[in-house]
């Protein structure tokens, strides 16, 4: 049984690895990225909001994002483990997400971190806006999503790191090369 989180800057290539992990250890990969763009498309009541902090690089606001893991978790598909794409974000996020788990006597595993250079990250995500058309990715947003990762998301890491449960894996290279290294990372964390 493996929970697990994937943590890593925009762009780092977290979305396509955890398919891949997902897929190879057979536990649901659950995107909080893709919720709130399928509400967004569905024109929900919580994609309507979430839309107006998604145009301005912004993060979805603790409580409608902590409500929404909190149903997704509960669903029956994640009894035997679950990945993470997307959240916490923040250090608030990391202490709601514990209080979910200890409520049904669970911890994670194992919290996998995607590390990339910036400027890397910026010329990934402007030829993904190309390709996609996404209306969140111009270098001014993508900058500002930057921004906030380094200044909120990185204490999730830090507080993961004191744990002893993070491992961090460089996500530049070929999507295969990146997944090898991701696996050898998830099978010596397991080891540990």
């Amino acid at each position: 049984m493996t929970r697990m989180l994937i943590i890593g800057p925009p762009g780092s290539g977290k979305g396509t690895q955890a398919e891949r992990i997902s897929e190879r250890l057979g536990v649901v990969a659950i995107s909080t990225g893709d919720i709130f763009r399928a509400n967004v498309r569905g024109e929900t009541p919580l994609g309507v909001e979430a839309k107006k902090y998604m145009d301005a690089g912004d993060f979805v606001p603790d409580s409608v994002t902590n409500k929404m893991v909190r149903d997704r978790l509960s669903e029956a598909d994640v009894e035997d483990g679950f990945l993470l794409d997307g959240y916490p974000r923040t250090t608030a996020q990391v202490d709601y997400l514990d209080e979910i788990l200890a409520n049904g006597d669970q911890k994670l595993d194992v919290v996998l971190q995607l590390t990339a250079d910036d400027e890397e990250l910026v010329a990934r995500l402007l030829g993904r806006a190309k390709e996609t058309g996404r209306s969140d990715d111009n270098e001014g947003v993508i900058r500002h999503r930057l921004d906030l990762y380094h200044e909120q998301t990185e204490a999730v890491v830090a507080k993961y790191a004191e744990r002893g449960i993070l491992t961090q894996v460089d996500g530049i290279g070929g999507i295969d090369e990146v997944t090898d290294r991701v696996m050898q990372a998830i099978k010596e964390a397991q080891a540990a």
